[in-house]
C-alpha cells in the first residue's frame, strides 16, 4: 500500500433494522442522514461526506469496517487491483481485513464542500445538537504488537504512545490519536469516539442521552494518554460502546512516541479506573450495568 492516509473517515455497523437504527442513531447522537438505499444508510455529524455507515441484514449486529482516508491525489499503489465500486455513486474503495479481522476500507479523498469553518456556514438541515466529528476508533486484541505493526508498517500510521506493554495508540494527524488498541484476552472491537466542542456539549449530550435510557459506563473523567475528557456509554443494540470526548492533546508533526506507566493517573487523572464490565460485551455484563449491581455490591465476581 502506497498511498498516504490523513484521518478516519467513517465506521460501519451491521445493524437488525436500518430504519429503526438510522432513526435512533439521529435522534439520540444528533446526526443527519446523508444518503439512503436499500441496504444502508450514510449519516454525517455535520457537513462531512459522512461518518457512520448502517448496514442492513445482519445475523449478528456490530461492527463492520472503519474507513480511512487516502490524502488527495493518492492511489491505491500495489492494491489497485482490488478496488470495488462502492453504493450511492461515490468513488471506489479498497476493502481488506487487518490480521484480527476487523474490516478496513480505504476511500479516495472527498473535496471537501467549503474551505470556510462550520460555524460560519448556514445550513437548514443541521439538527440544533450534533457531535463535531468522528474521532477514533479502539479495539481490543490478542496480540497488540502484531496489530499495531500492520497499521504502522502497512498503512502508514505513526505511533503515539504506549501503556505497558497493554496500550498503543496511532495517530495520522495532529489529534493524538486515530486507532487505539488494548491487549486482552478476547478480540473485540470495543468503541468508535464521537467529539464535542467542550465540557459543556458533553454534559448536554449526556442529559439528552439519559432521557433515552442510555447509562455511562464510564466518566466523566480526564484521560492521562491523549488528555482528553471522556465519558463511554453502551449500545447493546450493535455490540460495543461509544465514547464522547472533547479537548484530545494535538501532538506535533516531529512526536516522538513516549512509554506511560501503566497505573490509574494515566488512564483517568481525575480518579477511578473504569469498572470490570468496561472491557466485556456478554448479557451479563450488561445487566450489571443497568442494575448498578457491582455499586451495590451484588455484582457476580
Amino acid at each position: 500500500m502506497k498511498g498516504r492516509l490523513v484521518g478516519i473517515h467513517h465506521v460501519a455497523l451491521r445493524v437488525a433494522d436500518l430504519d429503526e437504527a438510522a432513526e435512533r442513531w439521529s435522534r439520540q447522537f444528533g446526526l443527519t442522514v446523508r444518503d439512503r438505499h436499500a441496504d444502508r444508510v450514510f449519516l454525517a455529524c455535520a457537513f462531512e461526506d459522512y461518518s457512520l455507515e448502517l448496514i442492513q441484514g445482519a445475523e449478528r449486529p456490530g461492527f463492520d469496517h472503519a474507513g480511512w482516508e487516502l490524502a488527495p491525489g493518492d492511489s491505491w499503489g500495489d492494491r489497485a487491483g482490488e478496488v470495488e465500486e462502492r453504493p450511492g455513486g461515490r468513488a471506489p474503495s479498497l476493502h481488506f481485513p487487518d490480521p484480527d479481522g476487523y474490516g478496513v476500507e480505504l476511500v479516495p479523498w472527498t473535496p471537501r464542500e467549503s474551505p470556510f469553518p462550520d460555524v460560519a456556514r448556514l445550513s437548514n438541515e443541521l439538527p440544533a445538537f450534533h457531535p463535531t466529528k468522528l474521532g477514533h476508533v479502539n479495539v481490543l486484541t490478542q496480540d497488540v504488537r502484531r496489530l499495531s505493526a500492520f497499521y504502522v508498517d502497512e498503512l502508514g500510521f505513526r505511533l503515539t504512545d504506549r501503556l505497558g506493554d497493554e496500550g498503543i495508540w496511532l495517530h495520522l494527524n495532529a489529534d493524538h490519536h486515530v486507532h487505539a488498541m488494548l491487549e486482552k484476552e478476547q478480540t473485540h472491537f470495543h468503541h468508535f469516539a464521537l467529539e464535542l466542542r467542550d465540557i459543556g456539549e458533553v454534559r448536554l449530550l449526556l442529559d439528552h442521552l439519559a432521557k433515552h435510557g442510555r447509562w455511562v459506563i464510564w466518566g466523566p473523567g480526564r484521560h492521562g494518554v491523549a488528555a482528553s475528557i471522556f465519558a463511554y456509554l453502551r449500545i447493546p443494540e450493535e455490540d460495543l460502546i461509544v465514547e464522547l470526548y472533547c479537548d484530545m492533546e494535538q501532538v506535533a508533526p516531529d512526536h516522538e512516541p513516549r512509554d506511560w506507566e501503566d497505573t490509574p493517573h494515566s488512564s483517568n487523572t481525575w480518579g477511578t479506573l473504569p469498572p470490570r464490565t468496561y472491557f466485556r460485551f456478554d448479557a451479563e455484563a450488561i445487566e450489571i450495568e443497568r442494575g448498578q449491581l457491582q455499586a451495590l455490591g451484588r455484582a457476580p465476581g
